[in-house]
């Protein structure tokens, strides 16, 4: 009788053994997915952070009236002329991805149909000659760049931000895109921007200029250099105008042409294979501790630096090798080294010239409070669901982590594409 006892009661202890394990099991798989939704709650709440005060002035016709016009050391625009476009292009190319999800009764969803009403509330004022908040299209150089980033963002979420609208603003969207053609862009990645703005146009059933994007994309294979770069222009920049402008953009413009049958479908794949091998390579430059290297031009665009590999996490098109996970946990701790930097946002909210903080020395002389907001693009992973494996996976480290903590990592290889 003594021996059943004893039987009945470990039996009963390797149940309660199990069960317990069971729980911590559960307990701990819950707390891993729980660290893929802080990440996004992280991204979205730094996001709206950044664009509140842009796209809040916008709905209330006060953008003119209330952007800073903080200016690089020897600035040489003309900053009333440039700097608003800049900051409502850059902006809305960011957000895209993010405003193209399906809506939803969620905090999340809340933020996002907020944000479309006040685009389309300010959008019109834009374009509206009438209004104090109407951009320069017709004058200066820089423009060429902004509106295209506008066209971009059209592209990326057609029906959050240009079907709503009015066939009156519309209309003069697309006459603002064409006045762009009165001015040639630079011979560098400017372009993909003239090219780029034509692709919306030919999108969208208008009269496109095919030379402008046929030009762009001469131009670009012509200097590709190799092992996913592209040179910017004549001779190659070590910078990360690949990432700012020239991937995305290409992919873009390439998938528009192919889709038109200006090109073969073979050459947007190639770009497209160049882009991912691109974004393979940047996410080995994030360091264990999450920082980048400061070296080129426009690093007050801040994690704008990492558009591609955004991109292609976007897109869901990268190399097996590399987690969706991984990209996420190395572009979270970059941002929160950038974003929670003393100094990056005044006490209003805008952003400041820096790169990590308030750092206006290393500014550019192009460089104004409305250039800074093409660090939105560092964000389109945001237009991955929450369950998709980007965010719901559990953390994972990314290469230079896993390198220099003794784990195994893949070895690199350049590629012959």
């Amino acid at each position: 009788m003594k021996s059943l006892v004893s039987f009945l009661n470990v039996w009963v202890l390797l149940i309660c053994l199990s069960t317990n394990s069971a729980d911590v099991q559960a307990q701990n798989a819950n707390s891993v997915g729980a660290i893929g939704v802080q990440d996004r709650d992280y991204w979205v709440n730094t996001l709206y952070k950044i664009v509140n005060p842009v796209v809040k002035n916008m709905a209330a016709g006060t953008l003119k009236q209330n952007l800073p016009l903080e200016k690089g050391p020897g600035y040489s625009l003309n900053v009333t002329k440039v700097t608003y476009m800049e900051a409502v292009g850059r902006t809305m190319v960011g957000l895209a991805p993010w405003l193209a999800l399906p809506e939803e009764n969620s905090k999340e969803g809340a933020l996002r149909k907020q944000i479309i009403a006040d685009l389309l509330k300010g959008l019109p004022n834009t374009v509206n000659p009438a209004h104090p908040d109407y951009l320069n299209f017709t004058t200066e150089q820089q423009p060429i760049v902004d509106a295209a980033f506008m066209a971009q963002a059209f592209l990326r979420a057609p029906a959050q931000l240009w079907q709503p609208l009015d066939t009156l603003t519309k209309q003069r969207f697309i006459a603002e895109f064409k006045s762009l053609r009165t001015r040639k862009p630079s011979y560098s990645n400017w372009l993909l921007f003239s090219g780029i703005t034509e692709a919306f146009l030919l999108k969208i059933g208008q009269q496109a200029d095919p030379f402008r994007m046929d030009m762009a994309y001469r131009k670009m294979k012509e200097w590709y250099v190799g092992d996913g770069y592209y040179k910017d222009g004549e001779k190659f920049a070590m910078d990360y105008y690949n990432s700012f402008v020239i991937q995305g953009m290409m992919v873009d413009m390439t998938a528009i042409m192919a889709e038109r049958r200006m090109i073969a479908v073979a050459e947007y794949e190639e770009a497209l294979k160049r882009m991912i091998r691109f974004a393979e390579l940047q996410e080995r430059m994030i360091s264990p501790e999450g920082t980048y290297p400061v070296i080129g031009r426009s690093l007050t665009y801040r994690i704008g630096a990492f558009q591609a590999l955004a991109q292609v996490a976007l897109m869901e098109k990268l190399p097996k090798a590399v987690l969706p996970a991984q990209v996420r946990c190395a572009l979270t701790k970059v941002m929160q080294n950038q974003f929670e930097a003393a100094g990056t946002f005044t006490a209003d909210g805008w952003l400041q010239l820096g790169f990590a903080g308030h750092q206006p020395e290393i500014a550019d002389t192009y460089t104004s409070t409305g250039s800074l907001y093409l660090c939105t693009v560092g964000f389109l992973p945001l237009g991955l669901p929450a369950n998709n494996p980007f965010w719901s996976r559990p953390a994972a480290d990314w290469t230079s982590k896993k390198a220099w903590s003794g784990q195994s990592t893949k070895k690199d290889y350049h590629v012959d594409y």
